[in-house]
């Protein structure tokens, strides 16, 4: 995850928008990119753990009203 991290921190030092000759370019905002990182951070952390798996194939299906 150092790779989106160092991605932030030259983010942060560049400017939002750029415009030249009536093109306009803009970034994404700081805030887009660290709700990026925290989605691929949480993914990560749940992805494909034993505990993870072993809660699916234990999985009880009941049928509406039943016990």
């Amino acid at each position: 995850m150092s790779a989106i991290s160092d991605q932030l921190a030259a983010e942060a030092l560049k400017a939002a928008s750029v415009s030249n000759d009536g093109t306009t370019v803009s970034r994404r905002s700081l805030s887009e990119l660290i709700a990026y990182e925290n989605h691929l951070t949480a993914k990560a952390a749940t992805a494909a753990t034993p505990a993870s798996l072993f809660r699916g194939m234990n999985a009880k299906f009941v049928a509406p009203g039943g016990h």
